[in-house]
């Protein structure tokens, strides 16, 4: 069952009129918006409304209300909305949901995004991948190297322990790592201690998913990000 069919699955009657309610309000809202609202202005709206039909399992139209966001986000550099559209996407279980789970993970690794965002996202990847795969420990290990790097200090210590157990959890289904030592020996037998090494592979991983189905420009979008 996917995480949008355990949260549908989980509503009450009440709370699931409340969230119907709330998706007729923000409807009625994208309707009447001036002529002269921005694209930015109607994107930010339909992805409320498409994370509204997801949580109803209204999957279709989630897919079709995320998908009609993700270029304007692109175009207006709002990485994270970028991000949170492709993860609805994902999360729809459409034909290509798998592709937009990729875009997601791109876009979460190479740009500063919330940090428990893109932990969410390539948590995704693990659960997407054979148990003893080595790309799901790229992913789990991109995941808290993120944690550990970009979380602001309140997070800090929440993230990097929700990333910690993704990365003992990866280890355990994968090579049945149980104590800190074999996970040490874990870690260094599968190059995961050098960032320069794992974040390459997991771009490997990512092309496998996405293969030639890019919706974006990666070429163009690196030439955009400031140098160090």
């Amino acid at each position: 069952m996917s995480e949008s069919n355990d949260i549908s699955a989980a509503l009450s009657g009440e709370e699931r009129q409340e969230l119907a309610d709330k998706l007729t309000v923000y409807l009625d809202k994208l309707a009447a918006l001036p002529a002269d609202a921005t694209a930015l202005e109607r994107a930010l709206l339909q992805l409320d409304i498409s994370e509204l039909q997801l949580a109803l399992d209204i999957k279709e139209d989630s897919w079709n209300s995320a998908r009609a966001t993700f270029d304007t986000f692109i175009q207006n550099e709002q990485w994270q909305h970028a991000v949170e559209a492709c993860n609805v996407m994902y999360q729809t279980e459409q034909p290509a949901s798998i592709v937009a789970l990729g875009h997601a993970v791109w876009l979460a690794v190479t740009y500063p995004i919330e940090a428990d965002t893109s932990i969410a996202v390539l948590n995704h990847i693990v659960d997407e991948t054979p148990a003893d795969s080595d790309g799901a420990a790229v992913a789990a290990m991109t995941g808290y190297y993120i944690a550990d790097i970009r979380s602001t200090d309140e997070k800090h210590e929440s993230n990097t322990f929700l990333a910690k157990t993704i990365l003992g959890n990866v280890a355990k289904r994968h090579s049945n790592v149980n104590t800190q030592k074999e996970m040490d020996a874990w870690l260094f037998k599968l190059e995961l201690n050098d960032p320069e090494v794992f974040l390459p592979r997991l771009s490997l991983v990512i092309n496998s998913i996405v293969e030639e189905n890019w919706w974006i420009d990666r070429d163009e979008l690196r030439s955009r990000l400031p140098v160090n």
